[in-house]
């Protein structure tokens, strides 16, 4: 298991809330600082581990294809590189 890995396993849930929040109301500004803060507070491969195995699985079907549009039709940015500006 990686330092990422294992990281990631002790994020606390409320500390996802908020972006699950911020999913549901459609509002990706907000997703994206939470996004951002994420990534400077416990680091980029741990957002990336967060994301694809507690996030991106608890979204229903809508939610995800919704946020697939905001990434296509914005941009896909990687957190890396936000956090790098």
């Amino acid at each position: 298991m990686s330092k990422a890995q294992a990281t990631a396993t002790q994020i606390p849930v409320s500390d996802l809330i908020p972006m699950l929040t911020a999913i549901s109301e459609r509002n990706y500004t907000r997703f994206q600082e939470l996004e951002q803060e994420f990534a400077s507070l416990h680091g980029v491969e741990t957002w990336q581990e967060v994301f694809n195995f507690r996030v991106l699985p608890a979204l229903d079907k809508p939610a995800s294809q919704w946020l697939l549009i905001q990434w296509c039709s914005k941009g896909i940015v990687s957190v890396k590189d936000i956090t790098n500006a």
